[in-house]
């Protein structure tokens, strides 16, 4: 079987190559920036390079995008050329070779405003059943893939499986009062109780999507760790965290405290993987429970995986260090922009 998997110099998509190169599949990376798991070099948004790269495919594993750290150093347009039109390239190439799988790596960020809940309600429950509301470009031009996925299975019998993944980079937060508040290790472990995965767990599934996919054709999943929480925790999540968190995990007080740490006094949405679980047979290995079991034993709470790629960064510079480890908001520039590899590529495929 030849896989493609775009992306292939971020995150996911290196983890996804390393993974892969160890089977007896014949796999090609793709990516804007040359590295050790990048074969081919070139940008999404380039119909002829695709088509190129798309020869004798039998899968697709698409990572490459522009993220959320992105949103204030790239223009609309730039989403829109990689994260859209990258896409439907993908797409039209790939159904016009007849290529068996198509999985897309969407996002949870895609549901927006739906993920925050008014004033005195409980936290949200979320599932694939909850109505995105895109709140910025990022939202929406995964959002307008996720459905260009969809009309592409509907209309040309691509199979395609989209997976919307919560946060698993190692990279720190953008949010300033989340740095000054909590250690980073701190905030990322209580992350693993509602809205993060372990880059490990995200590349089983992708794999299980890859062999599961003619019987699926075509559906979204959230990818995100296993919550302990139900639908009665709601109400006291959102009002008293620590509480409820207590009562499931009645030693994490000690450990936290051993390490200076604390829970978020309040969380405001769940993601609930209970359909990937079911319909992937996807078991996610790492979740707050198995994690605090490790740092117990003084364990790296990090998959072995993890720990390899390591951290990347969204970016080709190095900002100021009062803008945190990017600007939240647009960067407005007067000339061409500089990187590493000299003018900076309008179509950054990162994962």
């Amino acid at each position: 079987m030849k896989i493609l998997v775009t992306g292939s110099a971020g995150h996911l998509g290196e983890a996804l190559m390393r993974t892969l190169c160890k089977t007896k599949h014949e796999v090609v990376g793709l990516d804007t920036k040359k590295s050790a798991y990048t074969n081919k070099t070139g940008s999404i948004a380039d119909r002829v390079f695709v088509r190129r790269c798309m020869r004798g495919v039998d899968t697709v594993l698409h990572t490459a995008t522009l993220h959320k750290p992105h949103v204030g150093t790239h223009s609309k347009q730039d989403f829109i050329d990689t994260n859209i039109t990258g896409t439907l390239n993908l797409l039209e190439e790939a159904a016009s070779v007849r290529v068996r799988a198509f999985v897309y790596t969407s996002t949870t960020s895609a549901f927006g405003d739906a993920l925050t809940p008014p004033p005195g309600a409980p936290a949200v429950w979320i599932t694939e059943e909850v109505v995105p509301v895109p709140k910025n470009i990022y939202g929406v031009t995964k959002l307008a893939a996720e459905n260009l996925c969809e009309l592409f299975h509907r209309n040309h019998g691509l199979d395609c499986i989209v997976l919307r993944t919560s946060r698993f980079f190692p990279e720190e937060d953008d949010r300033a009062e989340m740095r000054k508040a909590y250690d980073d290790g701190n905030a990322k472990m209580n992350e693993y109780l509602y809205r993060r995965v372990d880059i490990e767990d995200v590349v089983t599934a992708q794999l299980l999507a890859m062999r599961r996919i003619s019987s699926i054709g075509f559906a979204r999943y959230i990818t995100s760790a296993t919550t302990p929480f139900s639908l009665k925790d709601l109400p006291d999540l959102r009002t008293n965290a620590p509480l409820v968190v207590a009562r499931y995990f009645p030693g994490y007080e000690a450990e936290y405290a051993r390490r200076g740490w604390k829970m978020f006094p309040g969380i405001e949405r769940v993601y609930i993987n209970a359909r990937a679980r079911e319909d992937l047979g996807w078991r996610p290995r790492h979740d707050f429970g198995s994690l605090l079991s490790r740092l117990k034993t003084g364990r790296n709470i990090q998959s072995p995986l993890a720990r390899v790629i390591g951290s990347k960064g969204y970016h080709d510079r190095v900002f100021h260090s009062e803008e945190g480890p990017f600007p939240l908001e647009r960067v407005m520039h007067s000339g061409p922009r500089l990187c590493a590899g000299g003018l900076h590529s309008r179509q950054k495929q990162r994962s």
